[in-house]
C-alpha cells in the first residue's frame, strides 16, 4: 500500500491543518458491525457515510484497528480501504496500541508503515524503549504513546506514586519516552482534566490525543481548556460514538468544531497554564469544580426558583378543574411540552437534569416519549452522552425496534421523564428497557406528584431523583403573586387525599 503524505511529518500537517480549518476534533471510526459476509461491505458503507458527512470539520480520523481485526481478513480490507477512502489532506493516526520488543515490534512498525499507509500511531509503553524505537526508524512516523488512558481502571497503575518523585507513574512514563524524539506525543485522556493539566504545564510544546469526549463523558470545549497549549492547539479530542451514533452526523461534528473553536479563542486569550502539580485527590476535586462551572454556577435554590417561576409563566402549570389521563379530577395540570417553546427555559431544564445526572452512573439516556424527549435532547447535548429512548406503544412498522438508538447489552440506561405522579408509564418504560437487556436503576424528573410515583419505583428496584415537587412550585408562585392562595389550598387538600 502507498505510503500517505511523505513530505512532512504528522505533527507538522496536523498544525497546517488546524490553522487552516480551525478545528482540532479527530473522529474515531470505530465500527460495530455484526460479523458475517457482508461484514466487509458494511464496514465501509458506515465509515464512508461518517467521512463525507464530517470531513470538513475534523483534524483527523482514528480507526481503532480491534474494530477491524475482529472479522479477519475481510476486517483488515476493510481499514485498508477506509484509510484510502480518507481524503489525502486529512491526517489518519491508527489506534492500534502496539507494544512489543525486537522483530515484532519491528513487524508492527511495518504493517502500519508499509500495509496501511499511515504516519502515526498509537503504541503501549509497558515494555519500555524497545517497544518504539522501532517505529522511530520510519524517519516521518510519529507515535503516541499511551500515558493517562480513559479507561475506569487507568489509575489503578497510571496513579501510582513513585518514592523518589512522589508524582504519579504516568507522568514518568511522560517524561521518558517524550526524551526519545520529538516525533512522540502522548495519548492523555480528555476525561482527566487534572492530568491534562499537569501535562501540559510539563510539556507546554507536545502534542496530546485526547480520547473520551461524548460517551465517556468529557466535553471538547473542556478537553482543550485544560490540554492545549498557550495558542489554542497540540490537542487532538476524539469523538468516536458521539459523531457515528447522532441522528445526524455532520450537525453533531459541526457543534464538537464549534465548541473547540471557542475554547480556543478562551486559551489564547487566558495564555500559559500555571505550574499544575498532579495528586490523586486534587485531580478528582479539581475535576468536580470543573463539572460545577460547567452546569452553571447559580445554587441549586436559585435555579429552582428561576425555573418554576418560568413553569408558571410559560403555562406549563395551571390551576382550575382538569381531568387526568386517569379519568380523575385534578385542581392542576402540569405539561412541559411548553417548555420546548421557550430556548431559555429549556436551558435552565437542562441544567437541573444534568445537576441530578452528574452523581449517577450510567452509559445511555433514556427520556421517556413523546414530553419528555425534547428535554433529554437538551440533556443529552449538555451532558455529551449518548441518548436512546423505549417505544411505547411498540412501532408495528420498519425495524420493529423497540428501543431507538446505539446501544450493547448490559448498558446502563438513565430513566427520564419531564414528572410523576403515578409509576404507570415508568413501569412500561422500564420493562421494555430491561427487556432489551439494559439495565435500569435510576429515573430523574423535574416535578413530583405525590408520593405514589416514588412508592412504584422502589417496587421495582428504581430510585427516582426529582428536582422539586408540586407543593414547592405551588408556594413560590403565591409568593411571586402567580398563583392564588385560594388555588393553594386546594392544590394541597388535594395532594394530602391522594396520599
Amino acid at each position: 500500500m502507498a505510503a500517505r503524505h511523505t513530505d512532512a511529518g504528522i505533527f507538522e500537517r496536523l498544525h497546517r491543518r488546524a490553522e487552516s480549518k480551525d478545528t482540532l476534533l479527530c473522529v474515531g471510526l470505530d465500527p460495530r458491525i455484526a460479523p458475517g459476509p457482508q461484514a466487509k461491505t458494511a464496514i465501509l458503507d458506515e465509515n464512508r457515510r461518517i467521512i463525507d458527512a464530517v470531513a470538513e470539520y475534523t483534524l483527523a480520523f482514528k480507526p481503532n484497528i480491534a474494530f477491524y481485526e475482529c472479522h479477519g481478513a475481510a476486517g483488515i480490507e476493510a481499514l485498508r480501504a477506509t484509510i484510502e477512502t480518507i481524503p489525502d489532506e486529512i491526517p489518519v493516526i491508527l489506534d492500534a496500541k502496539r507494544g512489543d520488543i525486537g522483530s515484532t515490534a519491528e513487524a508492527y512498525a511495518r504493517a502500519a508503515v508499509e500495509a496501511f499507509g499511515v504516519r502515526a500511531v498509537t503504541l503501549n509503553p509497558y515494555l519500555g524503549a524497545d517497544a518504539v524505537t522501532p517505529f522511530l526508524e520510519y524517519h516521518d512516523l510519529c507515535a503516541f504513546v499511551l500515558c493517562r488512558t480513559s479507561n475506569p481502571s487507568a489509575g489503578d497503575l497510571q496513579d501510582l506514586e513513585l518514592k523518589e518523585s512522589n508524582e504519579p507513574l504516568f507522568l514518568k512514563v511522560a517524561d521518558h519516552f517524550l526524551d526519545l524524539s520529538p516525533r512522540i506525543g502522548l495519548v492523555a485522556a480528555a476525561t482527566d482534566g487534572a492530568a491534562l493539566r499537569a501535562l501540559r504545564s510539563r510539556f507546554p510544546s507536545r502534542w496530546f490525543l485526547a480520547p473520551g469526549v461524548g460517551a465517556q463523558g468529557a466535553s471538547a470545549g473542556d478537553t482543550v481548556r485544560n490540554g492545549a497549549d498557550s495558542d489554542g492547539g497540540r490537542i487532538i479530542p476524539v469523538a468516536a460514538r458521539a459523531i457515528s451514533e447522532a441522528d445526524d452526523p455532520a450537525v453533531r461534528a459541526r457543534g464538537l468544531r464549534d465548541e473547540i473553536s471557542r475554547a480556543r479563542k478562551a486559551v489564547r486569550k487566558r495564555g500559559s497554564l500555571p505550574p499544575s502539580r498532579y495528586s490523586r485527590a486534587t485531580a478528582q476535586a479539581e475535576d468536580k469544580r470543573e463539572r460545577d462551572q460547567r452546569i452553571g454556577s447559580k445554587s441549586s435554590s436559585d435555579l429552582k426558583r428561576e425555573i418554576l417561576r418560568g413553569l408558571i409563566r410559560q403555562g406549563c402549570f395551571q390551576t382550575g378543574h382538569f381531568t387526568l389521563k386517569s379519568g380523575a379530577p385534578s385542581p392542576f395540570y402540569i405539561d412541559l411540552r411548553k417548555a420546548a417553546s421557550n430556548p431559555e427555559l429549556l436551558t435552565k431544564l437542562a441544567e437541573a437534569y444534568t445537576r441530578m445526572a452528574r452523581e449517577i452512573v450510567f452509559d445511555r439516556l433514556s427520556p421517556i416519549p413523546v414530553a419528555a424527549l425534547p428535554i433529554g435532547t437538551a440533556v443529552s447535548l449538555s451532558m455529551g452522552v449518548p441518548l436512546i429512548y423505549p417505544r411505547i406503544p411498540l412501532k408495528a412498522h420498519g425495524t420493529g425496534n423497540r428501543v431507538e438508538g446505539y446501544f450493547e447489552t448490559g448498558d446502563r440506561a438513565l430513566l427520564l421523564d419531564d414528572l410523576i405522579s403515578t409509576g404507570r408509564s415508568k413501569l412500561e418504560a422500564v420493562e421494555v428497557l430491561r427487556a432489551e437487556g439494559l439495565e435500569v436503576t435510576d429515573l430523574v424528573v423535574l416535578i413530583e406528584r405525590g408520593t405514589k410515583g416514588r412508592h412504584d419505583m422502589e417496587w421495582i428496584g428504581v430510585e427516582l431523583h426529582s428536582f422539586a415537587d408540586v407543593r414547592e412550585l405551588v408556594s413560590l408562585g403565591v409568593s411571586e403573586g402567580m398563583i392564588s392562595e385560594q388555588d393553594e389550598a386546594r392544590v394541597n387538600d388535594y395532594l394530602a387525599r391522594e396520599e
